[in-house]
């Protein structure tokens, strides 16, 4: 197969220098995987913090099939599709790869079209692509919602599911700040619009509740008026910004606008915030990292509003945070058994109970322990729940550019109209330049 032209001859050295320089171990043991024998696989992993438990459902795949497969996972920090880039170049591609939504874009035409698998059926978290078909498998489901901790709330005589408009959100606010003294809070929520290490918070995930909250999953009006070279609606933006502005006034000032992700999520899981603005993820630093500070705060039930920044807003936006594909160059019947087999009883217990995800699988029997595996299940059985067109966004263009709009705005060197007029700055001139 022709190798695609990757802008230039520097930029192929300088990928396979971070790959080859900085991963070395992975690259040997993928040309292990290549010398062995022919129905050998090789798996991409990106989730790092659950390296054990791939490795695990791995083993039982090659004790149930005898079918060799080998995990190499990419190191937090590393540029994924740069790592990638690397071994495709010197033909070291795994079988199965890892990919975000912005990374499909990499390897037109190069990857299987899936659509035809069994497991397509009994999902609606497959990613699809409107020229090649179902290039990625899910191997797990994340949301997007205004996490909160149901006991403050109890306390304060709040029903979370009576927040469903701006005006209910901000009583809420009110009424939560009005007793933070006697509740022991640090603050109402925990929200942090640091850009250049926690870019993706704001510009990504925060954002992408403009882009979708209370639409039908297929609803793609807001991201086609983005992605037609920066346009917002005015009526939604505006009120967008008045929820921002909120956060910006009831957040903790120790995280709002420092590089503090990990405070952020401590601060929630110890039961300082009433809210935070983090998904689904955090659930696994909940009962890992800061387990013995989620006990001393009474291990409390979780839950998700949506980001009801208009009135009748009633969803949370779910999606795969990323996807196994296949590469056409690699042992492709192979890996599409294995990734059948994913999908079934067997490994979906492993991927659930052991690794502690979200199954995007109807027919899953099994619910993860993780505090917010419950309310997402509820949203997703419910049909209450938004896409992640954020995806869909150019690369970079939330993280390394809107995000600086919502840190202008944190900081108060802009006011409402000063954001709106920043975000739609940023957005102009970075289509203009693509």
């Amino acid at each position: 197969m022709q190798k695609r032209r990757f802008i230039s001859l520097i930029t192929v050295l300088a990928l396979m220098l971070l790959t080859f320089g900085c991963n070395k171990a992975t690259t040997e043991s993928v040309e292990e995987t290549d010398a062995g024998t022919t129905g050998s696989i090789t798996l991409l992993n990106i989730k790092g913090e659950v390296t054990s438990q791939i490795e695990a459902l791995a083993k039982q795949y090659t004790q149930e099939t005898g079918v060799p497969v080998t995990v190499v996972t990419v190191p937090a920090g590393v540029d994924v599709q740069a790592t990638i880039k690397g071994y495709y170049l010197s033909d070291q591609m795994p079988d199965i790869i890892a990919c975000e939504a912005s990374g499909f874009g990499s390897w037109d035409g190069l990857l299987v079209d899936l659509s035809d698998q069994n497991w397509a059926t009994r999902t609606d978290a497959e990613y699809i692509d409107p020229t090649y078909g179902t290039l990625g498998f899910p191997y797990t489901t994340e949301a997007i919602g205004l996490a909160y901790n149901g006991d403050i709330l109890a306390k304060c005589g709040i029903d979370p599911a009576s927040i469903t408009s701006p005006s209910a959100l901000q009583s809420a606010f009110e009424t939560i700040d009005a007793k933070k003294d006697e509740l022991g809070l640090t603050a109402v929520i925990g929200y942090c619009a640091e850009p250049n290490d926690v870019g993706w918070s704001s510009g990504n995930h925060v954002f992408g509740t403009y882009l979708d909250s209370g639409l039908d999953r297929s609803d793609t009006k807001y991201i086609d008026m983005l992605n037609d070279g920066g346009k917002f609606d005015d009526e939604r933006l505006s009120a967008f910004a008045d929820m921002i502005e909120l956060f910006n006034q009831y957040s903790d000032p120790a995280v709002l606008t420092e590089s503090a992700y990990d405070a952020q999520v401590a601060g929630f899981a110890s039961g300082k915030y009433a809210f935070v603005t983090q998904g689904s993820w955090i659930g696994a630093t909940m009962t890992g990292a800061e387990a013995d500070a989620y006990a001393a705060a009474g291990n409390f039930d979780v839950g998700m509003l949506p980001y009801c920044f208009m009135d009748g807003q009633d969803t949370i936006l779910t999606s795969a945070p990323s996807w196994w594909a296949i590469p056409k160059e690699g042992n492709v019947e192979a890996a599409k058994a294995f990734l059948q087999w994913c999908s079934e009883d067997t490994a979906q217990k492993i991927l659930v109970e052991d690794a502690g995800f979200i199954s995007p699988f109807t027919d899953c029997k099994y619910v993860a322990t993780d505090p917010f595996a419950k309310v997402i299940s509820s949203y997703v059985s419910s049909g209450k729940t938004s896409n992640w067109h954020w995806q869909s966004m150019p690369e970079g263009l939330g993280q390394k550019g809107l995000s600086f709009g919502f840190y202008k705005f944190a900081s108060g060197e802009i006011d409402k109209a000063g954001f709106i007029n920043e975000l739609k700055s940023i957005a102009s001139d970075w289509y203009s330049k693509l």
